[in-house]
């Protein structure tokens, strides 16, 4: 998404022209999309319906809910919308778009969906209110973000280590603020939204598997970065690297938290809109 809030998406790291961005982002999308496509599907995600995905990146979302789950449309919103402008799948359309913007208002959707989108922008608070917005009466918000494991009682090893240094480098150079997310269900309640739940997913970390690329991958776009806290040397980020491909690390995977909710008639009578 472009525009004066372009810095709020990351692209000082996460450039999305830089080569290899879209790879990252599709081992990203190998990693979560079979829990996230999962939870759509039982959320009764099916035609008739009409989507807004946020932050689709590469579009294998948009795909999935059109080619196996049957909706009928889906709205495809990115900072960058390249990789997906020349995809001719049937009922998929596309909009670059700053969504922070006053004059975002693509419409009432049956589906809004957001994945690692919010944890980036500093203006989330307002963000889940804005999507809540778009929700259609009878419709369903989700919304997944990520959830720091390394806690403070997790042992020093040098995956730990650099993960730590990672989460405070992405909140000091773009904001990346994920403290909030573990209260993303009671924020949901607090739109107005029913019938909210949530769920984690922590994938294992396999060597070689599209998790483990997904991180090492990042580490390398956020050198800079985690250097600049002071947590962390070129040798440890070296040292956690070769940890993170090796069958010896024992590290929790940052989690993906995923919470829904539904717009019911009563809500939009009672104002919540």
């Amino acid at each position: 998404m472009r525009g004066t809030e372009a810095g709020r998406y990351g692209e000082g790291l996460f450039r999305p022209e830089e080569t290899g961005e879209a790879d990252r982002i599709d081992l990203g999308a190998l990693a979560y999309d079979e829990v996230s496509t999962a939870r759509l599907a039982a959320l009764g995600a099916g035609p008739g319906w009409s989507c807004l995905d946020v932050g689709a990146g590469t579009g294998t979302l948009a795909r999935w809910l059109l080619e196996s789950a049957g909706v009928t449309a889906v709205l495809a919103v990115d900072r960058d919308t390249r990789s997906l402008d020349a995809d001719r799948t049937p009922g998929l359309s596309t909009l670059t778009a700053d969504i922070t913007a006053p004059d975002f208002a693509p419409g009432r959707f049956q589906l809004v969906h957001a994945r690692f989108v919010l944890m980036h922008l500093r203006s989330w608070r307002r963000m889940i209110t804005k999507l809540a917005s778009l929700v259609a009466p009878g419709g369903v918000l989700v919304l997944s973000d990520a959830v720091d494991l390394t806690t403070a009682g997790a042992p020093a090893t040098p995956y730990t280590t650099v993960m730590r240094a990672m989460w405070h480098g992405l909140r000091q150079s773009i904001g990346t603020d994920i403290s909030w997310v573990p209260d993303c269900p009671y924020l949901l309640r607090e739109e107005g939204l029913s019938r909210v739940a949530a769920e984690i997913h922590v994938p294992p970390l396999v060597p070689g598997s599209p998790l483990s690329g997904f991180w090492a991958d990042t580490w390398d776009r956020a050198r800079d970065a985690m250097l600049a806290t002071g947590q962390v040397d070129a040798a440890r980020i070296e040292r956690a690297g070769r940890e993170l491909s090796s069958d010896d690390c024992a590290g929790l995977s940052p989690g993906m938290l995923t919470a829904w909710g539904w717009r019911t008639e009563e809500a939009v009578r009672d104002g919540h809109i």
